[in-house]
């Protein structure tokens, strides 16, 4: 008789999915809630479930024999390393889909308070003060200029249409338009924006994508928003444009370091800073953890994988 799969659930995933998966044709070890336990079940595991903690190494893949699938769920694999992965023949699979609509909301409320100046405007009111100068704007008529022109992007833009918002897209891999978003070269993005919003994929190619030199490049009073991945952004170069006044404002939901240590940039009144939530809403984890689930019940059955990330340089 053969051996039953084990899979090994290192991080927290929906609670709902995480019944159906027990229910499943597999031995479920669930080690998320005490991060130090892994180790102990590595040996053992056949697919290893994890979110953004739990980080994928070429050293821990070395610890799992048997491991034959990483299952991330959310949407970056960042802290999978897809290298050691494909050299040992493990396959990793995602849920591309789950956080979309998270994201996207979270990233018009970003453009919405940074514009309007609110959070400031809040600040005040609670100090006790009644500040209503005309320094605000509106969202109708500032271009937004999308770094990465993937699904989230393409979410945000159908949700900006009814502000009559110019989009613009920067993204080596869209050559054509797919909606209303013009496509444009980088030079021109950073010149044209009223708002960089950052979507793009961390790879070793666009670390630090917004550098000084790309900064001194930006329309004079741009924002920008980062819901991707802080390492995108030079953050000591960030801070020096906006006390400049290069950039009138940033809203962060990533860092280069997280939790962050840039203490200065965090305390800057036009930075609006977030812990990394962009997919943290109900609605979004459900879905992370039943798309996970329903791809590890795939690998299971022996039934064809439909979200498998593609190792470097490769097909899945």
């Amino acid at each position: 008789m053969a051996e039953v799969p084990i899979v090994v659930v290192a991080d927290p995933i929906d609670r709902a999915a995480l019944e159906r998966l027990r229910a499943g044709p597999c031995r479920l070890v669930d080690a998320s809630a005490d991060p130090s336990a892994l180790s102990t079940h590595l040996g053992e595991a056949t697919i290893l479930v994890v979110r953004s903690r739990t980080k994928v190494t070429a050293e821990l893949i070395g610890r799992a024999p048997h491991l034959s699938l990483v299952a991330r769920a959310g949407v970056g694999v960042d802290n999978v390393d897809m290298a050691a992965a494909a050299t040992r023949g493990v396959r990793v699979v995602n849920a591309p889909a789950a956080a979309t609509a998270s994201v996207a909301e979270l990233t018009v409320a970003f453009y919405l308070l940074l514009v309007r100046g609110l959070v400031p405007a809040i600040a005040s009111t609670r100090a006790g003060r009644w500040e209503r100068g005309a320094h605000a704007h509106e969202l109708a008529g500032k271009t937004v200029g999308f770094v990465g022109y993937g699904r989230i992007a393409r979410e945000v833009a159908h949700r900006l249409e009814p502000f009559g918002t110019p989009t613009i897209a920067f993204d080596p891999f869209v050559t054509a338009p797919v909606d209303r978003t013009e496509i444009v070269p980088w030079e021109t993005l950073l010149a044209r924006a009223d708002i960089v919003s950052l979507h793009a994929a961390l790879t070793a190619e666009n670390h630090h994508l917004l550098d000084a030199r790309a900064f001194a490049q930006t329309k004079p009073g741009a924002l920008l928003v980062n819901v991707a991945r802080g390492p995108l952004v030079d953050e000591a170069a960030l801070l020096a444009a906006l006390k400049a006044g290069r950039l009138a404002g940033a809203a962060l939901d990533v860092f280069e370091v997280e939790p962050p240590v840039n203490r200065e940039l965090l305390e800057l009144p036009n930075v609006i800073a977030t812990p990394h939530i962009g997919a943290m809403t109900s609605e979004g984890q459900g879905r992370a953890g039943a798309e996970i689930v329903d791809e590890v019940l795939r690998a299971l059955r022996g039934e064809p994988l439909r979200s498998v990330v593609p190792p470097p340089g490769g097909r899945p």
